[in-house]
């Protein structure tokens, strides 16, 4: 099973290149910390700014640093199926444990396109394959009957759950097979869902107050969902701040605050955080949800 605080890792950037020694700090950061497994080349990770060259480096530098550490699963979706293939066979020399695929966006396919998409997909490579709905950026949502269609596929494995409706989801958790995981993308609903038997998440937000996030998760996994609860408290008012602008601006300006990363800078067409909100993510020390 796929459990626990998933990391979407964030791609520092400095003076427009790929910085690979913040990128390895933050990996032995997160590592000690005690996140339960690494997503490079996710959105917060600015995928679709990266070059092949930049991909290839990226996923070679989360190998080397994770160095078996914790299972790595690796960003490869779009909207073009063969295209899909293509970058799995490509990035497939590097040995990591899966891949995170998003629905195909933009074209809208039907769920037949959908599940003939992700069948092609898992077909075409031996490691497990999760899955990511999240309409809201794709514009279509993939039904719980055409995941659990998909689930019957050995090595597609799990879910990134994103679908914006609780009772899409709450159906999901209580319909999916034994051995098919679930975590919340949802970062501001990680701890209803947990309760509700979601096996975990992968966070954006848990860049920053990682011990927390992973010590609700224990807590609701020994039943204790009132420490939990406590816990969660806190990160519950902030984290509609790390996305009252878009991600992962507002978080790359937390990790350059706290010094481990070198620059703040996004690509092109993201930016940097307004003022404002600079001045609101400043109160985060104040909060007690900054690991140092």
């Amino acid at each position: 099973m796929i459990k626990g605080v998933w990391l979407p890792l964030i791609t520092p950037f400095d003076n427009g290149a790929v910085d690979l020694a913040s990128y390895r700090r933050l990996i032995e950061h997160y590592i000690d910390k005690g996140v339960a497994g690494f997503f490079p080349l996710g959105t917060t990770g600015e995928a679709p700014t990266l070059t092949e060259a930049e991909e290839d480096a990226i996923v070679a530098e989360t190998v080397a640093a994770v160095a078996g550490r914790a299972p790595i699963f690796v960003g490869i979706g779009g909207n073009a199926t063969a295209k899909v293939i293509k970058s799995v066979e490509r990035l497939s020399r590097f040995p990591f444990d899966g891949i995170v695929s998003v629905c195909p966006y933009y074209n809208r396919p039907t769920q037949e396109g959908m599940a003939a998409h992700f069948r092609a997909i898992a077909s075409a490579t031996d490691r497990q394959v999760m899955i990511y709905n999240i309409p809201y950026r794709t514009s279509v949502n993939l039904a719980n009957a055409t995941l659990l269609g998909l689930a019957e596929t050995p090595n597609i494995v799990g879910v990134k759950d994103s679908s914006g409706s609780i009772e899409q989801s709450l159906d999901l958790l209580a319909s999916r097979p034994p051995g098919f995981s679930v975590l919340t993308g949802e970062d501001g609903l990680f701890f209803p869902q947990m309760c509700n038997g979601a096996d975990g998440g992968i966070l954006a937000s848990a860049h920053i107050a990682t011990e927390r996030f992973v010590e609700i998760a224990a807590r609701i996994g020994a039943n204790d969902h009132l420490g939990a609860r406590t816990l969660w408290a806190p990160l519950q008012q902030f984290i509609p701040r790390l996305f009252q602008e878009a991600n992962p601006m507002p978080i790359k300006y937390c990790l350059w605050r706290q010094g481990l990363i070198a620059s703040p800078e996004c690509r092109l067409p993201l930016t940097s955080v307004s003022p404002d909100l600079g001045a609101l993510l400043d109160q985060l020390p104040a909060l007690g949800l900054a690991d140092q």
